[in-house]
């Protein structure tokens, strides 16, 4: 019998708790994103963070942890070469990185791609430099609009962006241009994480806003995963928010778009009141998205306090043999410069109404061992090739 009959595993995307010995080489030096939302904002509303462990874990600002931690809480650094999303979430199932995605933040994209780009989708390319979504549509939405073009930009991430307005793109024609991308980028030196279709709706400046119609168009992963090994097991894996595109779908037997990281939260809860066995895997991406990289303090700890609101809701409905993991993926760091993502420790709390008490664990020195786990609670090998080490018989 596994220990436990369903796990649900919350990346909270980019809350790090704190610069790993090698963030100086990624250019991130003193970083600490929940530490440092926590010293600006002096107190968050987030009691059952708090009562999980959380702040055992990492006291930061005005807030201390508490007595008798519900979670059994540690910290995991990041084995692999990066600090973006499909890296980190690669590891936590069991594929190490070696050699970081291509960006191209400085210079834009090379003449080369463009050309060909522009060529296959029919369409002019303007853009082509690091921005943001947001601005970027702001500045040149009117232009691609009248002229038919269509925007490209990067950003810190190893990303290539679309936008189109739904109105006059048109949707299917987007993501036709994504996909198209999507292969002229598989070359080794053009290679890039993710193309992601950014629509938005609007007819000039000071309309312009984003739609949730985003599509991400990741590389598959580079072999099988823990996930392969449950769904083949003839488990459930569940993806929520934008696990199944960081997968390209592979081990994915069911999955749901989120259009917040409310929504995401609340499909999780409707989710955590069927039957299933095996995994609910969930991405939480505004912390990131909207927060992180626009370094955004304020806006990122209202984005927690929502979060802790519906953490209550969903610990409420959990079963006698459910385990709960929270973790990020990387971090990004809101008070510090630029706007890329930033080389941290994550967080990993686990709790379960089967657990005699929680308390400290010790780190780890990877996220794989998140995968690792979920394999052996359910007496599943983990693929040929992969990396981690089980925890379970910390969390029982």
């Amino acid at each position: 019998m596994s220990a436990y009959q369903r796990i649900f595993v919350i990346v909270l995307d980019s809350l790090g708790i704190g610069a790993m010995p090698d963030s100086p080489k990624f250019g991130d030096e003193g970083v600490d994103t929940l530490g440092h939302i926590l010293e600006k904002m002096g107190t968050l509303a987030i009691p059952n963070l708090q009562k999980l462990g959380m702040l055992n874990l990492h006291e930061a600002g005005g807030m201390k942890g508490v007595k008798d931690p519900m979670a059994r809480y540690g910290r995991l650094g990041e084995a692999s070469n990066g600090k973006d999303t499909m890296t980190g979430h690669w590891e936590m199932m069991g594929i190490k990185t070696e050699k970081p995605f291509q960006t191209f933040t400085d210079t834009g994209f090379p003449p080369e791609l463009i050309e060909e780009l522009e060529r296959q989708c029919g369409k002019r390319v303007i853009g082509n430099k690091s921005a943001s979504g947001t601005e970027i549509i702001e500045q040149l939405g009117e232009t691609e609009i009248n002229e038919g073009a269509m925007i490209v930009y990067t950003s810190a991430d190893s990303v290539l962006q679309i936008c189109g307005n739904e109105e006059t793109f048109d949707l299917s024609n987007l993501y036709r241009c994504c996909e198209i991308a999507r292969e002229i980028t598989m070359k080794d030196e053009w290679k890039v994480g993710r193309v992601i279709a950014r629509p938005y709706v609007g007819k000039k400046k000071g309309e312009f806003k984003r739609t949730s119609n985003r599509h991400d168009y990741a590389l598959k992963p580079t072999g099988p995963t823990a996930l392969n090994a449950l769904k083949d097991a003839g488990l459930d894996v569940i993806g929520v928010g934008k696990i199944n595109d960081i997968f390209c779908g592979e081990g994915i037997t069911r999955t749901y778009h989120s259009d917040s990281s409310v929504h995401g939260m609340e499909q999780t809860i409707e989710i955590c009141q069927e039957d299933f066995r095996g995994l609910c895997f969930t991405n939480l991406v505004d912390f990131d998205a909207l927060w992180g990289h626009r370094r955004n303090v304020e806006g990122y700890g209202r984005e927690i306090e929502k979060f802790d609101r519906n953490l209550g809701v969903l610990l409420e409905k959990l079963r006698e043999d459910d385990l709960l993991i929270l973790t990020a993926d990387h971090g990004n760091d809101p008070t510090y410069t630029g706007t890329d993502h930033t080389r941290e420790y994550v967080p990993f709390l686990a709790y379960s109404r089967k657990m005699g008490r929680g308390g400290a664990i010790g780190n780890e020195d990877t996220f794989a061992v998140i995968g690792a786990s979920i394999a052996d609670n359910f007496h599943v090998p983990m693929p040929e090739g992969t990396m981690g080490c089980s925890i379970l018989d910390q969390l029982l």
